[in-house]
């Protein structure tokens, strides 16, 4: 296992060079650039998507349809606790042939209320899903614009990466590259 970490130490360090080259290649790089110039670069993609107001907008509506949903739950979940407890005094002065159908009916009820919650639920996470994705396709070519200023050729999402300096990190820049073009898209009627 040592032998394996050394290897991908190794690794990055031919990859990303001593830093004294990176912090050179800085110091040399374009004034018009902003962010570390090094042939590769990471991004942690999870911030790059929860913090970018694309992200914020997507989880707030994301969070209030969850909330709904709690609420819903909480207030079914209720009744049926009043029903199955009216249900259990019943009990008591039935025979148990005219009982049976209604405590089965009351489990059928309760089991597709619980299909239909998971379902729900389900379609929460699906959309999360479809807003992530619809997000990375936005960002690709913002993120491949920004490899280009700072002169990158490889983009590495930071869970992958064993070890780094900071200074490689362009999360915070491309939150805003993003930011800045989808707020001139939304302005510019000619973009829709």
């Amino acid at each position: 296992m040592w032998r394996g970490r050394m290897r991908a130490l190794a690794l990055a360090a031919l990859l990303l060079g001593p830093p004294a080259a990176i912090f050179a290649q800085e110091t040399t790089a374009d004034p018009a650039r902003s962010g570390p110039t090094s042939p590769v670069l990471s991004i942690n993609q999870q911030r790059l998507f929860e913090d970018s107001a694309f992200g914020k907008a997507s989880l707030s509506r994301l969070e209030a349809s969850s909330r709904t949903l709690q609420a819903e739950v909480r207030k079914i979940e209720s009744d049926l606790e009043i029903e199955e407890r009216l249900l259990t005094e019943r009990r008591a002065a039935m025979p148990q042939a005219e009982f049976q159908p209604l405590a089965t009916a009351f489990d059928d009820k309760v089991e597709k209320l619980r299909e239909a919650w998971g379902a729900k639920d389900r379609e929460l996470k699906r959309q999360r899903d479809l807003d992530q994705q619809q997000f990375f396709e936005i960002a690709a070519p913002i993120l491949a614009e920004v490899m280009r200023d700072l002169g990158a050729t490889v983009l590495l999402d930071q869970s992958s990466v064993i070890l780094s300096l900071d200074r490689v990190d362009i999360t915070q820049l491309a939150i805003e590259r993003i930011d800045a073009q989808l707020a001139e898209a939304e302005e510019d009627p000619a973009e829709r």
